[in-house]
């Protein structure tokens, strides 16, 4: 039986190839996606371990910035003298680490990168640790003079002795490059710029005596963790955070983790889809291969083998293909791998490949998916074929389904749709978002599942009407594609499956999305009611002096500041939650249109007061007139009185959870030293729109990190920004469009070989070569139609039932992409021909008479 599997398996190795190509894919993208965070988090952790000081004092921060304040927190840079007298420590220096800086040239160009990384200031402090050296030039000894690393130098054409703009939060400053640094370690794609350490602590914090942080060294022999003791004993244990080297690494990588699990689970779910409609590809491979061998294995039953030696012997089959998928897969992993590392390189994160790490998870996964995918989807074309009887020797029997009775199906089917459609319909009618996102999921898996299941079930009725133009326009040709498509519906409901998924996907992706965008739509225009908003390009706050700019604009009447600051608020319920709070200018209601349920933008914005969304308020017990205890970055907290109770759907704190903002006052009280995040500007008096836009862009001119947008523009950017979430989506369907051309081949060249004796009989009875071609092209067609108009009928459900989810967080607009939809069909059609081009072109070249003598 061994020796007849190998014969088997090399007899079929090219029917096998395509659904290899499946194992190959889906382990590809997990291995790669192992290697290449496994090679990023150690490169990552020797830069962190091989840069932070034996123990670090850094200001305390118990808050997270969700979204930045621009403040920078600081500790006095004094402190540096009294942790060199403790015992134990070697040295200790005050440093200047600020993130967020703008730096142009002389050309107004920005300097830094345009990737997203950041553009950091530092003081110069070269030691030991330092993850640059000093390579060209001298150091900076004075205000007026930098130093910047050697990547962003050579990308921007930067040389020593030119003047480069530094807009920092206190302002900006010029500067002349007097040196170049390199990096001696990984360069995490930031742009560094060095000052010296007294203007770099007076430009870049705007407080000669402050410092971010202090670096301190332990003396020879003395324990990191010691020191550390040390250092909180002598300034407070609970007044600063101290970390060890170990401990700030740690933290480090902590941050950067957020990053790389985006990398990971994008690359995981790509696997993901690959597994998932491999599956359907295998499933169907084998399940014809089973078909076109029944008297071959009714022979071997006929010798002497049990069902047990059958079904093990396919199950062989299924292993050795999943062997040389899961081999092949491991290698397009570790390429996959080098590739994304070569595209951080070219994103300014230079990674080394040569230092690729390749863990023993790695080939365990890779092998663990590949064979583990091909024994499931084979399991069950393993069954049917140990229910061969040795009189199928005799005929010309199928075990692939023809003709079987699909009750079990449509019963298995059906239950599992009807729960699926219940959770989908107590995701519509939930009131809280948690239990309807729950129920969401659950009917996506159930209907999903049910449409699998239930699929040949509807092959016959959904084909005759997809197809039942063919015969009138292409005669007896599509009369013979149409049924060829009906004849064995387990086949084509497994084909089309395939494509199913991914169209799915897609369509409830794009409903969701274009949802989003029409509710924000509403949403901009029914509270926006500046002419203008000034925002940085990334969101970042910007300097004072951008503000005092803009007021300072001809033709500018208005101009309301915006800021955010994250919060902690303690409730009456016993919750305290963490989130971003906002601060305004008094004269909101002039730019925005806020509803408010209770209360009044003046009661809102009064010193001591805050205002809250309706639906937070209530379900954690919260009045008008109640306070509530407010903690502050800094370690600073008030007790703020409830002034007004907003409607989410229409509250400027849109998005955030509570709704809550207060005025400018009393985050300035609270928590000093933030920036502006926006401004929103009307015109003064006799100036028009067109006049003021001029003024405010020449004005914004030397701040190219800030940006003039009306209504539109703003529309615009929301778009853009939910566009991202979109390609993602169609880089997935994608993937599952290529793995379903994949099984679209392989049926109809399966299938090919199956009808070989009928082909040759049509030719002979004057088919023409042209003819057998469309004939194939159009059976293909209607296919992935059929695949499409599945997966897209799913996916408006889903899609629907997301908006209903949406709109528990305000976003209440339901919008379909008919588009799209069209589109898409007219795509699945496109993709029918391109699968049908090979296995028609050989089905045309078959030999007539060696085709009606085939067996």
């Amino acid at each position: 039986m061994l020796k007849a599997t190998l014969r088997s398996f090399l007899a079929h190795k090219g029917r096998l190839l395509l659904s290899a190509l499946a194992v190959l894919l889906s382990v590809a993208f997990v291995t790669g996606s192992l290697i290449f965070s496994d090679t990023v988090s150690r490169t990552f952790d020797r830069l962190f371990a091989s840069t932070a000081a034996d123990v670090t004092v850094s200001p305390k921060e118990d808050l997270d910035e969700a979204v930045p304040s621009g403040r920078t927190a600081t500790l006095p840079a004094a402190l540096a003298e009294r942790v060199r007298r403790i015992d134990g420590v070697a040295a200790a220096r005050a440093e200047v680490d600020v993130n967020g800086l703008t730096v142009v040239d002389e050309n107004n160009e920005p300097v830094g990168p345009t990737t997203g990384a950041p553009t950091l200031g530092n003081a110069w402090n070269p030691n030991e640790r330092s993850p640059v050296e000093l390579t060209s030039g001298h150091a900076p000894r004075g205000p007026g003079q930098a130093l910047l690393d050697s990547e962003t130098a050579d990308r921007k054409d930067v040389r020593i002795g030119d003047t480069l703009t530094v807009i920092a939060p206190p302002g900006s400053f010029q500067v002349r490059v007097v040196g170049i640094v390199t990096f001696t370690t990984t360069n995490p794609g930031s742009a560094l710029v060095f000052l010296d350490p007294s203007t770099a602590r007076t430009k870049l914090l705007g407080d000669p005596r402050a410092a971010t942080g202090i670096a301190v060294d332990a003396a020879q022999g003395v324990d990191d963790e010691r020191l550390k003791q040390r250092v909180a004993a002598a300034l407070g244990a609970h007044t600063y955070d101290f970390r060890t080297a170990d401990e700030q690494a740690e933290s480090d990588v902590e941050q950067l983790g957020g990053f790389l699990d985006v990398i990971k689970y994008v690359m995981l779910g790509f696997a993901g889809i690959a597994v998932l409609v491999g599956v359907f590809l295998i499933v169907n491979t084998f399940s014809m291969l089973i078909a076109q061998r029944t008297r071959e294995l009714g022979l071997l039953r006929a010798l002497g083998a049990d069902r047990r030696q059958v079904r093990r012997s396919v199950l062989t089959e299924a292993l050795l293909l999943g062997l040389v998928g899961s081999t092949l897969g491991l290698a397009a992993g570790i390429g996959l791998a080098a590739g994304l590392i070569e595209l951080m390189g070219l994103l300014g994160m230079n990674i080394d490949a040569d230092e690729m790490v390749i863990g023993w998870v790695t080939p365990v996964a890779a092998y663990v998916v590949g064979l583990g995918v091909t024994f499931v989807a084979a399991y069950l074309p393993a069954r049917r074929a140990a229910a061969v009887s040795p009189m199928a020797a005799l005929s010309d029997a199928e075990v692939a389904g023809v003709g079987r009775p699909l009750r079990v199906r449509a019963v298995a089917g059906t239950v599992v749709g009807a729960a699926g459609a219940a959770a989908l319909v107590g995701c519509a009618v939930s009131g809280r978002t948690a239990s309807a996102a729950s129920l969401l999921g659950l009917g996506v898996v159930l209907t999903l599942i049910a449409t699998v299941i239930a699929g040949p079930l509807l092959v016959r009725p959904v084909i005759r009407v997809l197809g039942g133009a063919f015969p009138a326009l292409f005669g007896s040709i599509g009369r013979m594609s149409q049924r060829n498509a009906l004849r064995n519906p387990r086949r084509t409901g497994a084909t089309a499956a395939a494509l199913m998924v991914g169209l799915a996907l897609v369509g409830g992706m794009s409903v969701a999305s274009e949802s989003m965008t029409a509710s924000f739509d509403r949403q901009i225009d029914r509270t926006l009611g500046a002419d203008f908003v000034i925002q940085n390009t990334n969101f970042l706050p910007f300097p004072k002096e951008v503000t005092d700019a803009v007021r300072d604009t001809e033709g500018v009447g208005l101009v309301v500041r915006g800021r955010f600051t994250p919060v902690a608020v303690r409730l009456p319920d016993g919750d305290r939650v963490e989130t971003t709070a906002a601060g305004y200018d008094p004269r909101l209601d002039e730019v925005a249109n806020i509803t408010y349920t209770q209360g009044d933008s003046a009661a809102a914005l009064a010193d001591g007061r805050l205002a809250m969304d309706r639906d937070f308020a209530r379900d954690h017990g919260v009045r008008v007139g109640g306070t509530v205890p407010v903690e502050f970055q800094g370690g600073r907290s008030a007790e703020l009185t409830v002034g007004a109770l907003t409607d989410q759907d229409s509250a400027e704190g849109f998005g955030t959870q509570g709704g809550l903002y207060f005025g400018l006052g009393t985050l300035e009280r609270y928590a000093p030293g933030g920036q502006d995040s926006a401004l929103y500007v009307n015109a003064a008096p006799g100036t028009s729109d067109d006049e003021l836009r001029a003024g405010l862009e020449a004005t914004l001119d030397p701040y190219p990190q800030v940006q003039v947008r009306d209504l539109a523009d703003y529309k615009q950017l929301v778009r853009d920004q939910i566009a991202v979430l979109l390609y993602l989506v169609y880089a997935l369907l994608g993937l599952a469009i290529i793995i379903a051309v994949l099984g679209v081949v392989n049926t109809l060249a399966l299938s090919v070989v199956e009808r070989t004796r009928e082909i040759g009989l049509l030719r002979a009875i004057g088919l023409a070569r042209r003819q057998l071609r469309r004939m194939i092209r159009l059976e293909s067609v209607v296919i992935a139609v059929f695949g499409a108009v599945l997966g897209l009928a799913l996916g408006l459900v889903w899609g629907v039932c997301t908006q209903q989810v949406l709109a528990l967080q305000g976003m209440t607009a339901l919008a379909i992409p008919w588009v799209t939809i069209v589109a898409v069909v007219i795509g699945s059609a496109v993709i029918g021909v391109v699968a049908a081009l090979l296995p028609a072109l050989r089905a045309s070249r078959m030999n007539v008479l060696a085709a009606i003598a085939h067996e």
